[in-house]
């Protein structure tokens, strides 16, 4: 069964998140008190770009397989340290289509925006680190590890050990690319 492993937020624009008991989704923001929340884009390097673009960001998320696979790697990550909002577990996040929905719990619903590009703040928390979010599948393509981005459809306090449901979109399913 897929499930909420841990949730995480930071105030201010850091690199790593602060584990909380809880956190509260809001409706077309995101994280309630996490400085990425916003209609618009918070991400610093966006920001500078175009601060009226819509902010497809609004929830990082991570699967908690990610950090056992850079365990063997000689890694060690937790939940939170790489900035993601929400860390999951039993869940194939990179194979998620675009528009997938994630029921968090009992109330709250994210869309599955598209991938979070590894960024050189990678290295500075550990070197070599964004080397190692980073493969090629079989046909050789760029596969990034690094979790997927969403925004908040529903609103909903979303704790660790809640459960998660995949709603998956009618049509065709896109895959993601980095948002």
């Amino acid at each position: 069964m897929s499930r909420v492993l841990a949730v995480s937020a930071a105030a201010s624009h850091r690199f790593s998140k602060a584990p909380q008991l809880s956190i509260r989704l809001r409706e077309g923001l995101g994280v309630d008190g996490d400085a990425h929340a916003g209609v618009t884009v918070k991400h610093r390097s966006r920001v500078a770009r175009d601060p009226t673009q819509p902010n497809l960001r609004q929830v990082h998320l991570i699967h908690a397989e990610l950090f056992e696979e850079l365990a063997a790697q000689g890694f060690r990550v937790a939940p939170g340290e790489l900035g993601e909002n929400v860390t999951t577990q039993g869940l194939d996040l990179l194979g998620l289509p675009r528009g997938a929905r994630l029921h968090l719990g009992a109330a709250a619903v994210v869309e599955v925006t598209g991938l979070r590009n590894p960024c050189r703040q990678l290295d500075a928390f550990a070197p070599g680190l964004m080397a190692a979010t980073l493969g090629r599948d079989a046909q050789g393509n760029l596969v990034r590890k690094s979790g997927v981005m969403a925004v908040v459809l529903v609103g909903g306090e979303v704790a660790a050990g809640d459960p998660i449901r995949v709603e998956l979109p009618a049509g065709p399913h896109e895959p993601l690319q980095p948002v």
